[in-house]
């Protein structure tokens, strides 16, 4: 039988703020997050982008000792979202360790700090190169080390999902929570992502022509979702948590519901791994909407992926035209922080969740002059005061994954 599924916790860390009034200040007053690159000896002078969506501010990281011993930064941001989600939700610690609640997190690629420090000393020369090698290096720096740090300091035994697909990670931890919880294999589910700051990162996509450089010296102005001006993607950092349950749990309980999920797809282009396919994404699309029972016409908000590349906008374009026609406000919230990569699906279904509360639509920052070729579906170009009841979040990630998430007003 299949259950609803609603979310009842959020937390997330951004370059846009921490705390919830933190964000909505940002969204209504059009701060950017994106700064300058941090100075390192690394590759910092070697990259033609410049630009990075940073978190800025301090967070009081309260572990404990025996927790923060396997932990990388992935999973320093991982673990303090769940903690706060957990928290607010008020779950009794037997629950949290009965085995029906479960944990679907993922990141990009683990840690790659602690990654690059273990290639530092392997090639360093030294006697000492292999010893230098901490006994729990990997623990820290292996694909799946928020997933299982959240497990190990939560005491959580349910199932374990620990996505990394790129861009779609956190959106697919989403999905497959809800999934998880909607045929009856868990009661609740904590899922998100989380991505830390490594100038590696950067590299990857400045290697790639993918990153914007135009905008060296005004960080603020980029990126440029749907833009005439764009010039590529800025790389972020960050993380987010939801906690998803069974709908008549969560109301017995006296939960505090944010939001419904009503529908999920994950499909692929099955062809190059690079290139976006609007093929690919209008059939996700569709298909999510086949998953939530509703119609084109029922959905009041599209979150964009809109990375801010030159062709990436221009196919999620034309596959929600094809979709919507001009049906529903689109917003690209990378605009205000950048690419939070695995936690972006994550963070922009916090953020969404957020404005459907307030009842209010953020404009794309940095959306001056749309590129005609983006101009086939209704850009939100000014902040709307206006209600959401059905929401849909899509992300798409090098491999030619596609998902698209949608949530519903309760």
């Amino acid at each position: 039988m299949e259950r609803r599924v609603v979310i009842t916790a959020a937390s997330a860390i951004t370059p846009i703020g921490h705390a919830k009034d933190e964000l909505i200040d940002s969204l209504i007053n059009g701060k950017s997050g994106v700064k300058k690159i941090r100075e390192d000896d690394l590759l910092t002078d070697r990259v033609e982008s410049q630009v990075f969506g940073t978190v800025s501010y301090p967070i009081d990281f309260n572990f404990k000792r025996k927790y923060r011993k396997t932990m990388g930064p992935v999973a320093y941001y991982a673990c303090q979202v769940v903690k706060e989600a957990l928290e607010s939700a008020g779950l009794a610690q037997n629950f949290i360790s009965s085995g029906r609640l479960g944990v679907a997190f993922g990141s990009t690629h683990g840690s790659p700090t602690v990654q690059r420090q273990i290639y530092e000393h392997f090639f360093s020369g030294s006697e000492e190169r292999f010893s230098a090698i901490g006994a729990v290096d990997y623990l820290k720096s292996m694909v799946h080390t928020t997933a299982v740090n959240i497990t190990k300091m939560f005491e959580i035994t349910g199932r374990v999902i620990a996505s990394s697909t790129a861009c779609t990670t956190s959106s697919q931890s989403i999905g497959y929570g809800y999934e998880a919880v909607k045929y009856g294999m868990q009661d609740a589910m904590v899922c998100g992502g989380a991505d830390e700051y490594d100038t590696t990162t950067v590299a990857v996509f400045d290697n790639l022509l993918a990153c914007s450089t135009e905008y060296n010296q005004t960080p603020h102005l980029t990126p440029r979702p749907f833009d005439v001006k764009r010039d590529g993607l800025v790389v972020g950092e960050g993380a987010g948590a939801v906690l998803l349950e069974e709908y008549e749990f969560a109301k017995k309980r006296g939960a505090n519901i944010l939001g419904e999920v009503i529908g999920f797809w994950c499909g692929n282009n099955g062809g190059d791994l690079i290139l976006p396919n609007m093929d690919g994404i209008r059939e996700t699309i569709q298909q999510g909407l086949k998953n939530a029972e509703i119609g084109p016409e029922d959905v009041d908000f599209v979150c964009a992926h809109a990375t801010a590349t030159k062709m990436g906008d221009v196919a999620e374009s034309m596959a929600i035209s094809k979709v919507y026609g001009k049906g529903p406000c689109v917003t690209g919230l990378k605009g205000y922080m950048g690419h939070t990569m695995g936690s972006c699906g994550v963070i922009e279904t916090i953020i969404t969740l957020l404005m459907m509360e307030k009842g209010f639509i953020a404009p794309t920052l940095n959306l001056e002059e749309v590129d005609p070729r983006c101009d086939t579906i209704r850009h939100t170009g000014r902040l709307r005061e206006t209600p959401i009841k059905i929401a849909s979040i899509q992300n798409f990630a090098f491999g030619g994954v596609n998902t698209s998430l949608f949530l519903k007003k309760v």
